[in-house]
């Protein structure tokens, strides 16, 4: 049984963070980070039967053409990710009357879409890019059991071989995206891999006031080359949304239009008609 500590429910049945009850919550869920692209989202559905916001966590469960679908907004960061893909787990597979597991697991399908910068010249504003690995900067999964059996080892080797990464940062952690959800989704984008930093500064090297540490990190990152996989874009939740997807047994990809171009320091202006385009190919094919 968890305890009230530990699996907090609210006084009208929610989950703590999310304000959402089982049942509300669909098997394909869409994931956002800023909480206005959720009512972006819902309003290609064709109705809506929940819409809950609490804090920067917008969730709104409808359907599209036939398929119910949830979408859900996280706000920035690896921190809100934890937080949603825990309270998402635990209103999948935990009875809240009885606080006990259910006797069947549910497997949840789980797509980002966010923007992003590009780091190779393949990458233009307005490219989108789906997620085939990630590396994570924030160290997340490493207070997880079972986060060995989800980390890609050799490749994380290699970019430590191949980046003057900063040595008293946490070690980077390196994840797969869902294959099946890859080859459903990512037709006709770019494949490769992502960085998730942990801020949007310096972890992404941008320098206003001070320096950076390390310097020359983004160019090394640009030329990373494991088994022919380069790395495409940054942004600051694939990795950690991957590897906690994976270590509960969920299913998760995610995809990005690229905004700014960090090789060729250009930057798009208006990219709503794009995400438009990105939100109702994903819509399509989720």
């Amino acid at each position: 049984m968890y305890q009230s500590s530990e699996l907090i429910i609210n006084e009208d049945g929610s989950v703590f963070h999310l304000h959402l009850k089982p049942g509300q919550i669909a098997g394909n869920i869409i994931l956002v980070g800023d909480r206005a692209r959720s009512a972006k989202v819902a309003a290609f559905f064709d109705s809506v039967d929940c819409d809950v916001q609490n804090r920067e966590f917008h969730s709104i469960t409808g359907t599209y053409k036939g398929k119910r679908i949830s979408v859900i907004s996280t706000g920035i960061g690896v921190g809100n990710i934890d937080i949603a893909i825990n309270e998402l787990d635990a209103l999948a597979n935990i009875d809240f009357s009885t606080r006990e597991d259910f006797p069947v697991r549910k497997c949840l399908n789980m797509v980002r879409i966010g923007t992003s910068g590009g780091l190779q010249p393949y990458t233009p504003e307005g490219t989108f890019v789906a997620s085939e690995y990630s590396f994570g900067f924030d160290g997340l999964p490493y207070f997880y059991n079972g986060n060995d059996s989800v980390r890609d080892k050799d490749a994380e080797e290699a970019f430590l071989q191949q980046c003057d990464y900063p040595a008293n940062a946490a070690r980077p952690y390196c994840v797969h995206s869902d294959k099946s959800l890859l080859d459903r989704i990512a037709q006709g984008m770019v494949k490769g891999g992502t960085i998730c930093a942990q801020g949007f500064y310096a972890p992404q090297g941008r320098q206003l006031r001070y320096g950076l540490s390390s310097p020359c990190l983004n160019e090394q990152i640009r030329r990373f080359d494991y088994h022919g996989m380069r790395i495409c874009n940054m942004e600051m939740e694939s990795a950690a949304l991957s590897a906690l997807a994976s270590i509960y047994g969920h299913k998760a990809l995610t995809v990005c239009l690229i905004i700014a171009n960090r090789y060729g320091k250009s930057f798009i202006g208006d990219y709503n008609p794009l995400m438009e385009k990105l939100i109702r190919t994903v819509l399509d094919r989720i």
